[in-house]
């Protein structure tokens, strides 16, 4: 049977996010990628009900959150992000680079990035998760990537695929 064509394929994007946010991820995904050797995630839900906009996990399984904030009126009406920190090891947000630096807590990471690739500006302090903690979200994330990966493979029947 021949692979489906491209136009056949699930969204594997989330419409959710603005063009900004998306651009930001990219680079996010790229720097964490190609510097620092992680594999990410985009869109991880959280036990607690939230949502990580990027998950890194590194050669270590160490796990980084990165929340992207692509203008000031979303930093601002965002009063969430400490929720991410009881789920990782490193917390960072990321901003376009025409936003201003200044308006990110000094106390966070903060990263810069476009479509094409990022730059840690502040790196984050390190808090480690306990052993129970990250062995229940290194668990999870196999689980959802593997979940990614089959729906990639064979989507489900109500995107028309059969």
């Amino acid at each position: 049977m021949p692979a489906p064509a491209m136009a056949e394929l699930p969204q594997i994007v989330d419409l959710r996010q603005s063009p900004t946010a998306l651009k930001v991820q990219r680079g996010v995904m790229r720097l964490l990628r190609s510097i620092h050797d992680f594999c990410c995630f985009a869109e991880v839900p959280l036990a607690n009900g939230r949502r990580a906009d990027v998950l890194g996990v590194g050669p270590k399984g160490e796990i980084w959150i990165v929340e992207i904030k692509s203008s000031l009126i979303d930093f601002r009406v965002d009063a969430k992000w400490p929720d991410y920190k009881d789920y990782c090891d490193r917390f960072f947000f990321a901003k376009p680079p025409e936003l201003d630096a200044a308006i990110f807590p000094q106390s966070e990471g903060l990263i810069v990035a476009d479509g094409h690739g990022a730059e840690i500006l502040r790196p984050a302090p390190e808090f480690a998760l306990a052993p129970a903690r990250r062995r229940a979200m290194l668990l999870k994330l196999v689980r959802l990537g593997a979940d990614r990966v089959h729906q990639l493979m064979d989507p489900p029947a109500s995107s028309g695929a059969s």
